[in-house]
């Protein structure tokens, strides 16, 4: 997974961060954009619908100033500046602003998102909500938590009882190659209702917290689901990509987290053709 899979093992000799760590970055990243919530912003195009703004930019140059202060030696792979090379085997997956969009035109839904890997394997996540001041944190087999509270999936059994939330890409390409609006309708129309928040972050933490029994989305980056993954999974969801496999961390990274009972019917009404 990720960059690391093929290097030299030498993270037992190498610093390596608690998850406490993670949160703490996650809050002061997150302060950083909520003290620039609601202003005019600088905005840049990245592609026809893909903004970022320099609310990103400061949150992404305060986490990776912090990481490579603190844990030199290991790589960083971030949303704005890309991968950032390192000689540990260890590494993080940092996405300073999920949810430019919604930020840039004044809608508070957005988080930060880190992730750390060890050896290959996620180990620790931590995402923050600035706006409703929760931070959503998880460690390999240790539970998922939400300011400190122990977080489960939801119980919901049936596809027709449970509430859904999905997202689309930015990239106008992506979105007509895969057209998730055939999976939207589909699972609208079996369900109570399906969301689009504009946050995957989010998405996966409110899956985690029970809000949402199902989350899925055709086509993601790194940064975006590698501390969501590890929270949702870690609160009782199963993750995989749309077709059930395990194996979801690799392109397009398309994934589904969803509560144990209600995953299986999303996999069947996603493979629907």
């Amino acid at each position: 997974m990720g960059n690391w899979e093929n290097m030299d093992t030498q993270s037992r000799n190498i610093k390596q961060p608690t998850l406490s760590d993670l949160e703490s970055l996650a809050r002061q990243a997150g302060k950083i954009l909520l003290e620039r919530f609601g202003r005019e912003h600088q905005v840049n195009y990245k592609g026809e619908y893909d903004l970022a703004t320099e609310a990103d930019h400061a949150s992404e140059e305060f986490l990776v100033r912090q990481i490579r202060e603190r844990f030199p030696e290991d790589p960083i792979v971030t949303e704005e500046r890309g991968s950032l090379s390192g000689s540990s085997a260890n590494g993080w997956f940092t996405d300073p602003l999920d949810g430019t969009l919604n930020f840039a035109h004044g809608v508070p839904i957005y988080s930060v998102s880190i992730g750390y890997a060890r050896d290959g394997i996620l180990q620790l996540g931590a995402i923050y909500d600035p706006s409703r001041d929760e931070c959503f944190t998880a460690e390999r087999g240790r539970g998922a938590w939400r300011n400190g509270s122990p977080i489960h999936v939801s119980s919901t059994q049936d596809l027709a009882r449970s509430l859904l939330v999905t997202g689309f890409p930015h990239n106008l390409a992506s979105r007509q190659k895969n057209n998730n609006m055939e999976n939207f309708s589909r699972l609208e129309m079996r369900t109570q209702a399906v969301r689009r928040m504009g946050s995957a972050a989010l998405d996966f933490c409110w899956v985690a917290a029970g809000a949402f029994d199902g989350f899925w989305e055709i086509e993601l980056s790194p940064w975006d689901l590698a501390a969501g993954t590890l929270i949702a999974a870690e609160a009782g969801a199963l993750v995989t990509d749309l077709a059930g496999d395990p194996d979801f961390f690799r392109p397009p990274y398309a994934v589904l987290a969803a509560s144990p009972a209600i995953h299986p019917q999303m996999v069947a009404a996603l493979q629907e053709r």
